[in-house]
């Protein structure tokens, strides 16, 4: 169990290192106002409209990145940084939200897939660890049935896994919907879009590290699995 504690200690500090660059990016493109003057809000409600969406509402929410669509209740929800604020960043972020917004309306096909997904992620991320650590008490002890329960965990801890990873497309193709429409529209400038696209790549960078730290783990128990047969 060494070897899993290292491994996860090195994925949660590459994981900090993301994230707080990530802020610090976002904070450096908040300081480039918008030449066009429009808020995080004002940007969103554009962009829906541009794309013919007229049943997704544009609400503020607490909290800093804190930025979501929900595709239950069709809301863009932007974090108190983004919603009336009217920089860089602001329009980076709203733009991208709304990204989700369009590939609900246009049945965007990884979106539907980690869609359907989402309620057996729900179970898996719940139960995988507990499994695990019951399997491996269990296999430790001598009890034959110790294996099977930590092949189940495995499993299930694979679910966390596939998600993951399908929700890079996911993020991917809202950030390139996001700086497409910017451009398109001439919604921001050279400076701006620049600083745009570096906030997002960096947000992108925060789901790979996720999809890859998730993965790691998942063959670590493999191999774990695997040493014990």
């Amino acid at each position: 169990m060494i070897g899993y504690y290292v491994l996860a200690a090195a994925v949660f500090l590459v994981s900090m290192y993301v994230s707080n660059k990530l802020k610090s990016k976002f904070k450096k493109y908040s300081e480039i106002k918008l030449q066009n003057g429009l808020s995080g809000r004002e940007i969103a409600e554009k962009m829906l409209a541009d794309n013919g969406i007229l049943d997704v509402k544009v609400t503020s929410v607490s909290g800093m990145l804190t930025d979501h669509y929900n595709p239950a209740n069709k809301t863009v929800n932007l974090s108190e940084g983004v919603y009336n604020q009217r920089n860089a960043a602001a329009a980076a972020v709203a733009a991208h939200e709304c990204g989700h917004a369009v590939q609900h309306a246009t049945a965007y096909s990884w979106l539907q897939l980690r869609s359907k997904i989402v309620p057996a992620v729900g179970i898996s991320s719940k139960l995988s660890n507990i499994v695990i650590m019951v399997g491996l008490v269990l296999s430790a002890s001598g009890t034959a049935l110790g294996s099977g329960i930590f092949l189940i965990g495995i499993l299930l801890f694979a679910v966390t896994t596939a998600f993951a990873f399908i929700t890079l497309p996911v993020e991917f193709d809202a950030s390139n919907r996001a700086l497409a429409w910017l451009e398109k529209e001439k919604m921001v400038t050279t400076n701006e879009y620049d600083g745009a696209k570096d906030a997002l790549k960096w947000a992108a960078r925060t789901y790979v590290v996720a999809a890859l730290g998730s993965l790691a783990t998942l063959l670590y128990f493999v191999s774990m699995f695997m040493g014990r047969r």
